[in-house]
């Protein structure tokens, strides 16, 4: 891993900051720590990094607003911490912009194999050349750019939202399953069940909506899967 790599890991635990900043820095990343949502959001704009280990449950600000504040102007890569049975927060969490969540108590193992993940789709969503341009009806994007236009407008997505459109897209009108789709986006090494998709679906309809209510080019195919329609 690259040592320039640098990932904000965000939690008022301190066990939690001890030894998960031990093992990432273990791994060879750089890792900035910070307590609450407020000293991260301030010590991000001074130092970006390349992705953010984000717990929800948080004095002053909590993961959510904080998560809410970077998607105001970064794509930047996110996974959330969240407590045991906390399906609401984890559901809340994709449907913000979150590109995964591990839940506590989590293995090390496990949370070093999320990052990883999340880190490899980012990297090759920026690689140059490592897929061609998508233009299908009002739809435009550019994996090099990690850009999407709708008519023209730019429609900021998350790394995982761009991964699941983009793998719809390319087929248009060809139904893809969830398993397919968790594939395109978190590679066959995550497990993450079938809301996980239905999450971002939600998200990127929402974000196509805002910019033309009438968008209706992600079609549910009822115990299926989804297809991308060309409008």
């Amino acid at each position: 891993m690259d040592m320039a790599t640098r990932i904000a890991l965000v939690d008022d635990d301190q066990n939690i900051i001890t030894s998960v900043s031990l093992l990432l820095e273990s791994e060879g990343f750089e890792v900035d720590t910070y307590s609450d949502g407020e000293q991260a959001l301030i010590g991000l704009r001074r130092r970006p990094a390349d992705m953010a280990v984000l717990d929800i449950k948080m004095p002053r600000m909590d993961g959510m607003e904080l998560l809410a504040k970077i998607r105001e102007h970064s794509p930047l890569p996110v996974i959330f911490l969240t407590s045991k049975d906390d399906e609401l927060d984890e559901a809340l969490g994709l449907r913000m912009g979150a590109d995964d969540y591990i839940t506590k108590p989590f293995s090390q193992r496990l949370l070093l194999e999320r990052v990883r993940a999340v880190l490899r789709r980012a990297e090759q969503a920026d690689a140059p050349g490592s897929e061609s341009a998508i233009t299908i009806g009002n739809l435009m994007m550019q994996p090099e750019r990690h850009s999407c236009t709708w008519r023209g407008e730019e429609v900021k997505l998350t790394v995982t939202e761009f991964l699941i459109l983009s793998a719809l897209a390319r087929r248009p009108g060809v139904v893809k399953n969830r398993d397919q789709l968790l594939d395109a986006a978190y590679g066959e090494t995550a497990y993450l069940d079938d809301r996980t998709i239905d999450s971002h679906i939600k998200r990127l309809r929402r974000k196509f909506r805002d910019h033309d209510k009438s968008f209706d080019s992600i079609e549910t195919l009822y115990g299926v899967g989804y297809k991308y329609i060309e409008a």
